[in-house]
């Protein structure tokens, strides 16, 4: 255990408004993602989309938003973050325009494209933005604890607001919503955010980007619309793209950084965490409305009682992390989000459920937040600034394939039962049990050197085997 009791340095007023602006971006970003999930059927009607195409206006954001994620982080790296945030944030309002106006399902979907793409370019720009302004240690934990605990409450808040808006305005008020809050970035973004360094002679990895985007949209693709062809192509791509980065004199992604605990440990943890919390609500949202018959807007409100939590979780989990190392609260946060799911998988018809379910989700939504904190600053730690964007890229392209492919395992697990009851169990009973595995995995992943060493020798191991044995978890 790390006990870190040091007061972190107070933060200057250019640096509070960095924070202003940038947790603002983050926070406006996660909004976007969910402030249409509520309202897809009057969305969908507005425009005249056919039923089954409904689930296209989530997908078809979110598939740029995690295809593309890794290859802008690094793009950041290369030519300027400020100047890659600016350009999302841009985009972001010019497509959120064409959304708010669309007249036919081509304009909606396009528009929601370019919102994801959008989304790829300020996302990781924003993230690393971050790091590189406030200095590894207790100040850097803090602030990413506050953007962890905004970045859940942008995800309750846009279901909430996403279908009051619909209720009281129009659909089209759901893309209007963020333009002001973004022309407001975009205006004071470059009088506050020096642009980054950017490092002489070194190329982009052309090869490597156009594999490893075509690759992952092709695999979430083929998640979503549960398509064998478009994943096997899909896995063929990753691989190429893992055989181009061993040869390339600049690889898109330097395979060493693979090789750090905590790269690959925090990434994994990051993947399972919003897996499995976002099927969750989804799975529970169906759950309120269709079992127990409350409405969206109900729905949306009870997320948002335990939405409060997310705030809290953001900001002790900062301060934990100080105190206790980024190990143990990322285990601890993914213990409490699995273990406070599981009262839910015995929850039947009757609305006396809510009792039950209501502090189950204010507890499970305090661990999540706290694995999110934990495993961002532990997949970015330790790394120097110019690969500042690729750590970040790489964190922030785990949350979106995350997010994307969660909803579509879960419920077709779900769907292997009779009742929607009984798929529901189902559903939550693997998350419980993944989840908790993952965390134990972790665990061991993440041991100091040293400590790994000493459990091989313990186990009989010699002290080269045992070091081998260390070497080979890194």
């Amino acid at each position: 255990m790390t006990t870190d009791t040091t007061a972190p340095p107070r933060l200057s007023r250019r640096q509070r408004l960095i924070l202003l602006i940038l947790l603002g971006a983050g926070f406006m970003l996660s909004v976007d993602f969910s402030i249409l999930n509520v309202a897809l059927p009057k969305v969908g009607a507005g425009v005249g989309l056919k039923l089954d195409n409904f689930p296209w206006i989530i997908s078809a954001y979110a598939l740029p938003a995690a295809g593309f994620t890794l290859l802008f982080g690094r793009l950041g790296d290369l030519f300027g973050r400020r100047k890659l945030f600016l350009t999302g944030i841009a985009l972001l309002i010019g497509a959120s325009l064409l959304g708010g106006f669309a007249s036919n399902p081509e304009m909606l979907l396009t528009a929601r494209a370019l919102q994801g793409f959008a989304t790829a370019m300020a996302t990781p720009a924003s993230m690393s933005l971050l790091t590189s302004t406030f200095a590894e240690g207790t100040t850097r934990d803090r602030v990413l604890g506050l953007n962890g605990a905004l970045l859940s409450a942008g995800f309750t808040v846009g279901a909430l607001i996403g279908g009051t808006l619909v209720g009281l305005l129009s659909w089209r008020s759901a893309f209007f919503i963020n333009i002001p809050v973004a022309v407001v970035i975009l205006v004071f973004t470059p009088s506050l955010i020096r642009e980054s360094s950017v490092p002489s002679r070194m190329k982009l990895d052309l090869p490597g980007a156009v594999t490893v985007s075509t690759g992952l949209l092709a695999v979430i693709y083929a998640v979503v619309e549960k398509n064998i062809i478009s994943g096997v192509i899909g896995a063929l791509l990753l691989a190429a793209f893992w055989l181009i980065e061993l040869r390339s004199p600049a690889p898109l992604a330097p395979l060493r950084i693979l090789k750090r605990p905590t790269v690959k440990w925090g990434n994994y943890a990051g993947l399972v965490v919003f897996t499995m919390e976002t099927a969750m609500i989804f799975l529970s949202t169906l759950y309120l409305q269709n079992i127990l018959g409350y409405s969206p807007m109900i729905t949306g409100l009870i997320f948002g009682v335990p939405g409060l939590a997310a705030v809290a979780a953001g900001v002790i989990a900062g301060r934990s992390i100080g105190r206790f190392g980024t190990r143990t609260v990322l285990v601890t946060g993914m213990a409490v989000q699995s273990l406070s799911t599981l009262p839910m998988i015995f929850l039947g018809s009757s609305r006396i459920a809510l009792a039950i379910m209501l502090p189950a989700l204010f507890i499970s939504f305090f661990g999540h937040v706290t694995s999110i904190v934990a495993y961002t600053v532990t997949g970015t730690s330790g790394l120097p600034n110019e690969e500042q964007g690729l750590a970040t890229g790489m964190t922030s392209m785990t949350q979106q394939v995350a997010i994307t492919v969660g909803i579509p395992i879960l419920s077709a697990i779900a769907a292997t039962q009779s009742s929607e009851l009984t798929g529901f169990h189902l559903a939550l009973s693997v998350d419980v049990a993944l989840t908790l595995v993952s965390a134990l995995f972790i665990w061991f992943g993440l041991r100091p050197r040293g400590e790994r060493s000493s459990a091989a020798t313990a186990a009989g191991l010699s002290t080269d085997a045992g070091e081998e044995l260390a070497a080979s978890l890194d």
